[in-house]
């Protein structure tokens, strides 16, 4: 049976959706790298605080799920209702529906190097 980063990467995101930011550091590196840039672990988690805080009905949802021994590959589907600017964008409130398709790179067990993208065009055509 070949190893797969599956379980890591589904209590992941049950982290996410639970708010456990105590348990960030069980998923993610102290010296993780968020899109070419190293964030750390505290960086990484006042980034999804931030947008925890923006987005109070954040929800990650897993829509796509590709695994191996050393990564992952995921499109995550949201619907929510931010607060007031969401990727510069004036949402102000209003439910909007978009994708995030983002790549992992596993090392000792932790998530190492996170790749995102957002279809932000996808919000600006509901606005």
């Amino acid at each position: 049976m070949t190893e797969t980063t599956e379980p890591l990467y589904r209590g992941y995101i049950d982290c996410l959706n639970t708010r456990d930011w105590a348990r960030l550091g069980a998923f993610i590196d102290r010296d993780v790298d968020y899109n070419g840039t190293r964030i750390g672990l505290e960086g990484y988690r006042a980034m999804l605080e931030r947008d925890v805080a923006a987005i109070p009905d954040l929800r990650f949802v897993i829509a796509l799920l590709v695994c191996d021994a050393r990564k992952v590959a995921a499109r995550l589907v949201f619907d929510v209702t931010p607060t007031g600017l969401l990727f510069d964008l004036p949402v102000n409130g209003r439910r909007v529906r978009f994708t995030e398709n983002v790549f992992y790179e596993v090392e000792a067990g932790k998530i190492r190097r996170v790749w995102s993208l957002i279809d932000t065009d996808a919000i600006a055509a509901q606005l």
